[in-house]
């Protein structure tokens, strides 16, 4: 995929998300659909701290020509657990703004550019460009499948036509 195929990805993002909140009520952006599996907030949290303290600044450090220090997608940023829904996902408008601004200063050459990963070895910035887009949609697709839970489980018989989706809680 190009350049462009990322950044169009990056950019829808967003409004996706804009939209979830817009649309949604707080109890079910927030309902966990088990133990352990993320809610719709949780993900646009996990989202947000990504976009603040790691993609971004990771295409800073290939640019710089600078190895990454290995970063800890559990460690929480408590500023984040205070805000509103429509608190975070203004943060991730703006944050976001400034990544697509930043990559469109890019140029191929730059594709190009390898660092050391402190667990992944040598990585080029296009594989990470692609990882950030396949990032986006999975945390998307997360939270689009958690807020999809309590629908499936009262939809009776049509139920069996969203067992590929179901999120079934640890056994006992």
């Amino acid at each position: 995929m190009s350049l462009t195929h990322i950044q169009a990805i990056l950019s829808t993002t967003p409004e996706r998300w804009q939209q979830l909140v817009r649309s949604l009520p707080l109890d079910l952006l927030s309902r966990q659909p088990a133990t352990g599996e993320w809610s719709a907030l949780q993900c646009l949290h996990h989202l947000l701290e990504a976009e603040r303290f790691l993609y971004p600044v990771r295409v800073q450090a290939f640019l710089a020509g600078e190895d990454f220090v290995a970063f800890d997608p559990e460690q929480p940023h408590s500023d984040l657990a205070s805000q509103t829904p429509e608190e975070l996902v203004t943060a991730f408008v703006a944050y976001r703004q400034d990544s697509l601004d930043m990559l469109q200063h890019l140029q191929n050459d730059d594709l190009k550019r390898s660092v050391q990963h402190p667990q992944l070895g040598t990585v080029t910035l296009v594989e990470m460009l692609h990882t950030w887009a396949a990032h986006d949609l999975m945390h998307t697709v997360q939270a689009e499948r958690a807020l999809m839970q309590p629908f499936m489980l009262d939809c009776g018989p049509w139920r069996p036509f969203f067992r590929d989706h179901e999120i079934t809680p640890p056994k006992a």
